[in-house]
């Protein structure tokens, strides 16, 4: 039995009167949990929508608290590191990380960057070391495969695209994942929202069938 870790970083929702205000990674995220448990029923799959549940902005206070060795914080830092410890154990006993995430500004949301500056935290997703020179930090966990998928109101942010140096959504989440011990790496998104034309419902069409082959991929 496997356990994917499912977090949702679209401030929209998926059951809005108007369909054109629902969100398109929040429904690509859930056609993937649908077709995955189509397949693995006895799988498991843990929901966190960050867009509804914002995580904390880190403070001072979370810096000296993380920095802190474990046997010598404090009751209160100790209280200010919970949520993360929360997110760090559902990440540890996660197999398959999905996160879907819209293009913001070219980037990714904020709650989204929110979650992974509680995530990622020395002696627990990753060492420091200056004794390996110019490059001290290491990745801790390891073996576990995410799926990114996203959704941007333009187009040609892909390799090669006429937006490639544009893109900061999807590199930037490629780069912080592998201190969250991850392995394999696999994106599908859909462009041209804003545009509202035959375009993106084609991206979006592939999208889904994409969707369906890397499942089938993955199994």
């Amino acid at each position: 039995m496997k356990t994917i870790l499912h977090i949702d970083s679209s401030v929209r929702r998926t059951d809005n009167s108007t369909p054109s205000y629902n969100s398109i990674s929040k429904s690509f995220g859930r056609y993937f949990i649908d077709t995955w448990l189509n397949k693995n029923h006895q799988d498991k799959v843990v929901c966190r929508d960050l867009g509804l549940n914002p995580p904390t902005f880190i403070c001072q206070d979370w810096i000296a608290a993380a920095f802190t060795p474990e046997q010598n914080r404090s009751e209160s830092q100790q209280r200010v590191l919970a949520e993360s410890d929360r997110y760090f154990d559902e990440v540890a006993q996660a197999d398959i990380i999905l996160i879907t995430a819209p293009m913001y500004n070219y980037g990714m949301p904020a709650v989204l960057k929110a979650w992974f500056d509680q995530m990622l935290r020395v002696n627990k997703t990753f060492t420091f070391d200056l004794a390996r020179g110019d490059f001290p930090i290491e990745p801790i966990l390891s073996g576990k495969t995410l799926v990114l998928l996203t959704s941007a109101g333009e187009f040609g942010f892909g390799i090669g695209g006429v937006r490639e140096q544009m893109n900061h959504l999807s590199p930037h989440i490629k780069e912080l994942a592998k201190y969250l011990g991850v392995d394999k790496f696999y994106e599908i998104g859909s462009e041209y929202q804003e545009f509202a034309d035959d375009r993106h419902v084609l991206s979006v069409e592939k999208a889904k069938q994409d969707i369906v082959a890397l499942v089938n991929l993955l199994n």
